[in-house]
């Protein structure tokens, strides 16, 4: 059996399918006034990552559309690759939040995102005086 040509090798080394691990590798930090969220997204555009908050939990969502295509020097194509795929996770930060409690960036790579610690609004019972 022979080698197969360096091409395919290329194929697997040159980073283009980063997105398709589908993989959101996040880490949490805790501090006095809150959370960060460092959050690898490499080969995303910012333009295709979305976060949401809903009912407490905060979904962070990113999708891949991409192609890319190698010619020789007559133009013709000799390698074209694609990926369409999407991730998605979620976190539960507390239903005492808001959307403009949460602040996000987006930089090299990595989603950034800052979730301030809010205490909890108790549910308090509120008697009426009888006169």
């Amino acid at each position: 059996m022979r080698f197969m040509p360096s091409v395919f090798n290329d194929f697997f080394d040159d980073g283009f399918f980063t997105p398709a691990t589908n993989d959101m590798r996040c880490d949490i930090k805790e501090s006095d006034n809150g959370y960060t969220f460092n959050m690898a997204l490499p080969g995303y555009d910012k333009d295709h990552i979305r976060m949401s908050l809903e009912d407490g939990y905060l979904k962070v969502e990113a999708s891949a559309d991409t192609t890319n295509e190698d010619k020789d020097a007559q133009g013709r194509v000799i390698r074209k690759e694609r990926y369409l795929g999407s991730c998605a996770r979620s976190f539960y930060v507390g239903d005492n939040l808001t959307e403009d409690d949460i602040t996000a960036k987006y930089e090299n790579g990595e989603l950034i995102i800052n979730v301030p610690k809010k205490e909890a609004i108790e549910n308090k019972t509120n008697y009426i005086e009888i006169h």
